[in-house]
């Protein structure tokens, strides 16, 4: 069953200030932020506070694994209760979750404040679609494009500012800052991110068993969670592989890694460009425009890794986060329009869909690399890109067309 028209936004909220929209964006880049900051600081964390090193690499699992529990727990609560509260609760359990991390003293401590962050940071995944509920539908897919290219400048911008504040102050001090800065983000939600009540009308059990019934219910939501778990796990694929390339192939080292990191999360700026092209009804032909440039992307990443090109693999890096982003962004602009009252519950679907999915990237990027170098890598995720695109081309049948 679809729905070939939006139903009606409520207009039950105030209007979305530009400051509030900047301030939701530089929200779920310092939340989600705190899913990564410990991947590239295991080798620190492990010894300090006694972890071997088959148990360090639970460090990032259980962190991914309370964001996958928060995404079908909590972000269903949104079609509950008022958004705004719910995003200033899981700010404060991230907050709890790195003061935590800062000051454990052993590997269970650790592990469980690990998963208490993890689960807090879902809060960005209420945001996302209360900025959607908050904008005007001329300008929606703009302001989801804002918003989600803070979310993909904190995933891409974590892993090199860890490494620098260890670096210069000690792992502990990267946590307690982070926890003061979303502090302080926080208490200016609180002041300048307007309310959102929804309509309610059911208990939460019924909210949780309805989410899953989002994807039956809706085939656009099927589709395009196909279309974001493979972007994701290619995504992943790359950069788990590429900086494995950056060591063997270019010789360098940490420093080199975290500028290569930063020029590729430049990607992130294409955001307001797709939410523009969105807002234009052009979601399908972006998407697949998307998935065309993510296979074409990794076959030239090869060539120019082969050719010793370093300026050529950061271009691609650049090209590959962009394609994500601009299907992300299409696609969010498509599921937001199915049913406001249900939006949350839509989102949580599409995301663990997106998640399970493309967590699947990072294990392909370590095997084919181990198995073939970064060409096999290339080529894996280029297959990815190439199959996704192909199943639009046959099977999409206007599912990504603007409603």
């Amino acid at each position: 069953m679809t729905h070939s028209a939006a139903l009606p936004l409520p207009h039950d909220h105030a209007p979305l200030s530009r400051f509030a929209i900047l301030l939701m964006a530089v929200a779920c880049g310092t939340m989600v932020a705190n899913l990564y900051y410990a991947q590239t600081l295991i080798d620190v964390i492990g010894p300090e506070i006694g972890m071997s090193a088959g148990v360090a690499g639970l460090i990032t699992t259980l962190t991914q694994l309370g964001y996958g529990l928060g995404i079908i727990l909590v972000v269903p609560l949104a079609d509950l209760f008022e958004n705004r509260r719910i995003v200033l609760i899981s700010a404060v359990a991230t907050v709890l979750g790195c003061i935590a991390i800062a000051l454990s003293n052993g590997p269970a401590t650790f592990l469980i404040a690990s998963v208490m962050t993890g689960v807090g940071a879902t809060g960005v995944q209420v945001l996302i679609p209360l900025a959607s509920h908050l904008a005007p539908p001329e300008r929606q897919g703009r302001v989801v494009g804002t918003v989600m290219s803070g979310l993909l400048f904190g995933i891409m911008l974590s892993r090199p500012i860890a490494s620098f504040l260890a670096g210069s102050m000690g792992w502990r001090a990267t946590f307690l800052l982070s926890a003061g800065v979303i502090a302080l983000v926080a208490v200016a939600l609180l002041i300048a991110c307007p309310q959102r009540r929804p309509k309610g009308g059911m208990h939460y059990g019924q909210v949780l068993a309805s989410t899953f019934s989002q994807l039956g219910k809706y085939r656009v939501v099927r589709m395009r969670a196909f279309y974001q778990a493979s972007m994701f796990a290619a995504f992943n694929l790359f950069w788990t592989a590429a900086p494995l390339s950056l060591i063997h192939d270019f010789g360098l080292g940490h420093n080199g890694i975290g500028a290569f990191a930063l020029a590729g999360a430049g990607g992130a700026l294409v955001a307001p460009v797709a939410g523009w092209l969105a807002d234009r009804r052009l979601t399908g032909p972006a998407s697949l425009g998307a998935l065309i440039a993510l296979a074409i992307g990794f076959l030239l990443a090869d060539w120019t890794v082969a050719a010793g090109s370093l300026i050529g693999f950061t271009i691609m890096a650049v090209l590959i986060d962009a394609a994500v982003q601009v299907s992300q962004i299409t696609g969010q602009k498509l599921i937001f329009s199915l049913d406001p009252h249900a939006r949350g519950r839509i989102n949580a679907a599409y995301m663990t869909v997106m998640f399970v999915v493309g967590a699947l990237g990072s294990v392909i990027g370590s095997t084919t690399y181990e198995a073939g170098g970064w060409s096999l890598s290339a080529i894996a995720g280029a297959a990815i890109g190439g199959v996704a695109a192909l199943v639009f081309i046959l099977f999409d049948r206007g599912a990504s067309a603007t409603r």
